[in-house]
């Protein structure tokens, strides 16, 4: 919903900011280097994903590699069998393919010391020297740790596919009396649908009629349905549980959240990490390496070695090649980005939409954490509390007058305000009017010109007024430059508010901060029971900024800065904040298509549950690293010592591959 009122409060200079700014969503702060030019030559959940499909081809590779140790056994004293041959080169095609033409490719584009590079050379060594089931082996071994690769991949996917099956199909649109059933795309904003128990709502809107509970599940991760009434706001996506509901349309399906959350989804994984950067640049220079250091171990040690026969020879090749297989990174390039994938899908699976891998890297190093007050630690449902007329006006004459500048203007304590007027507007008797933005609105109401606003609007406007120690939200209003008396708002703190504080410190936060536009009472009030370690009150939308680069100055390049907002204006700090996080549910196009993290529960707890999904994710990968890295180093050694065979090799490889793999799942399962 997005906040496009100016601003209201006190007559001490402060203000709940809610004021329009512009913003072009597309200009972000944040460094979104996108680095794909590592071409592993695998899948990795590139559509659909069939367990038996890809098992029967590994099966029969099996089979036939039984086959050809049994030609190898009976035909021991033939060096080079037909049969021997025939069974184990078609086996090794069957399950190398992949590796053989990637390899090929990446040769073609420039692209030679690879993975893929390293096992074909060392396999087709294996071949040339009469170690064909090794050769296999290799090929096997890496077809069945893609294949446990390819279902974790899977696992991981299903998080996020769910929510790409909540693009809804069809809505019911009524018109004239009657209901055709139509694609989303050609429903216009205005236009009426009926939405019957267990369909999908199509698109965002608010009911006219009817009361229902909602499954919002494969929205927010929330399994409790919410109930709705009427004049209360619906998103795509949502399923309908009870009742049929009639819903006004306030967004063309193409802009409607569910468009936009899908959207978020299917760009997340284009947002690579740094340590998944690193690992791409590390095996640039890696693989290289280690195709050189095994020719040097194939080809120097014979020249130094007097007397060297062919057999030694062929020991030290054999050696090169069990060197080229260890050395292979598979492990790496494999578990790092599937352990990313399984950060984002473990998190989208709790209502946490995180646009790249990135961003989980940056929650693991979050010192202090910084709130918008309305809409984010508050519900920002706005009630009127009490109507303080002046100057000859009644509560009746006031409210309506309020009501009536208040008329075209579509943020929260607006809304409030005409809810209490509940009569009909006539929307004639309002002209000039005009926002102004961080003060307030003016306009003419009957050929008076009426301002409505903040007490800074009133000294802009030299109104005099008395009314300066007010606690809470507050619109003052003037006619005709007479000051005529104000309406105080309240808003209500979110449930999970103080928890989301006390998880957020458990985690070592250090700092927890409040911005906000409202005024010094209230948000001291708020500090004080929410337990926060400061605030800042009386902000416009340029003064979030300067207060989050503050923050940003004095947390210094270690210590990360999350800002978690809502609304229109918070976008330009969304931007600037190291991780920008929105509330999804209620918050503003703008917030959503800025921030970093979507949280789509408006929950402010899922700020903490979002760095500790981080963190897992981060110390998941580093164990991958580090567990892999030490393993090869073990047998690199063994491999040149001749202590390491080549079985022992593809099980190295394989098996740090698999660890590495397993390990990476347990993100998924983050409490």
């Amino acid at each position: 919903m997005p906040k496009s009122h100016s601003n209201h409060s006190d007559c001490c200079g402060h203000d709940d900011d809610h004021s329009q700014v512009n913003h072009n969503p597309g200009v972000h702060n944040h460094d979104h280097d996108d680095d794909h030019d590592h071409d592993h030559g695998h899948n990795h959940g590139d559509g659909d994903f069939s367990l038996k499909k890809e098992l029967a081809p590994v099966v029969f590779v099996v089979i036939l590699f039984i086959l050809g140790s049994i030609f190898e056994k009976q035909l021991h004293d033939t060096p080079y069998s037909v049969g021997e041959y025939l069974v184990f080169i078609l086996a090794y095609l069957l399950s190398g393919w992949n590796v053989l033409t990637s390899a090929g490719r990446n040769i073609l584009k420039g692209r030679v010391f690879d993975e893929n590079f390293l096992m074909t050379v060392a396999t087709l060594g294996a071949i040339a020297i009469h170690k064909l089931p090794e050769a296999v082996g290799v090929m096997l071994f890496f077809k069945v740790g893609e294949l446990f690769q390819e279902v974790a991949v899977s696992r991981s996917k299903k998080s996020i596919k769910s929510l790409l099956e909540i693009r809804p199909d069809y809505a019911n649109l009524q018109t004239n009396g009657k209901i055709e059933k139509v694609s989303p795309d050609q429903v216009a904003i205005g236009d009426v649908i009926l939405v019957k128990p267990g369909e999908k709502i199509p698109l965002d809107g608010e009911i006219l009629q009817g009361t229902s509970q909602l499954d919002t599940s494969a929205l927010t991760g929330e399994s409790v349905p919410r109930t709705v009434k009427v004049k209360e706001s619906v998103m795509a996506g949502m399923i309908n549980k009870t009742g049929v509901l009639s819903i006004k349309v306030t967004k063309l399906f193409g802009e409607s959240s569910i468009s936009r959350i899908l959207e978020l989804v299917q760009n997340a994984s284009s947002k690579k990490a740094n340590t998944e950067k690193f690992i791409t640049k590390f095996a640039r220079y890696y693989t290289p390496f280690v195709v050189f250091g095994s020719l040097a171990v194939a080809l120097l040690p014979p020249l130094f070695i007097s007397g060297a026969t062919a057999a030694d020879r062929y020991l030290w090749v054999y050696r090169a090649l069990i060197l080229l297989v260890i050395s292979c990174p598979c492990g790496l390039v494999i578990s790092i980005p599937l352990g990313y994938f399984g950060g984002v899908g473990g998190a989208a699976k709790r209502g946490i939409l995180v646009k790249g891998s990135t961003f989980l890297d940056t929650l693991t190093a979050v010192k202090t954490v910084v709130f918008d007050k309305t809409g984010t630690l508050t519900r920002g449902v706005f009630k009127v509390t009490q109507i303080q007329p002046q100057n000859g006006f009644s509560e009746a004459e006031l409210l309506a007058l309020a009501a009536k500048v208040e008329s075209q203007s579509n943020h929260p304590v607006a809304q409030s305000i005409r809810e209490a007027y509940g009569k009909k507007i006539d929307l004639s008797e309002v002209q000039d009017y005009e926002e102004i933005a961080g003060h307030g609105i003016r306009a003419k109401v009957q050929n008076k010109v009426v301002i409505a606003g903040n007490d800074r609007l009133l000294h802009l406007e030299n109104i005099e007024h008395n009314a300066c120690n007010v606690e809470g939200t507050v619109v003052h209003l003037a006619v005709d430059n007479r000051y005529v008396g104000y309406i105080l708002i309240a808003d209500e703190i979110k449930e999970d508010a103080a928890q989301a504080i006390i998880a957020l410190k458990k985690l070592g936060v250090k700092q927890i901060v409040m911005l906000t536009g409202d005024n010094e009472a209230v948000a001291a009030n708020i500090a004080q029971r929410l337990g926060l370690d400061s605030y800042v009150a009386g902000l416009l939308p340029e003064g979030k900024v300067d207060a989050i680069e503050k923050l940003l100055q004095a947390a210094g390049k270690d210590h990360k800065v999350v800002f978690v907002g809502d609304g229109i204006n918070d976008a330009p700090v969304i931007a600037r904040a190291d991780v920008g996080m929105a509330m999804g549910g209620l918050g503003s196009d703008a917030a959503i298509e800025t921030a970093d993290v979507v949280l789509m529960t408006d929950a402010p707890s899922k700020v903490a549950e979002a760095i500790k999904v981080g963190r897992k994710t981060h110390q998941i990968v580093w164990q991958n690293i580090i567990f892999a890295m030490s393993v090869k180093a073990v047998f690199i050694v063994l491999g040149i010592l001749g202590v390491a065979t080549m079985w022992e090799a593809v099980f190295a490889d394989v098996g740090v591959a698999l660890v590495a793999i397993f390990n990476s799942t347990r993100v998924m399962s983050t409490n």
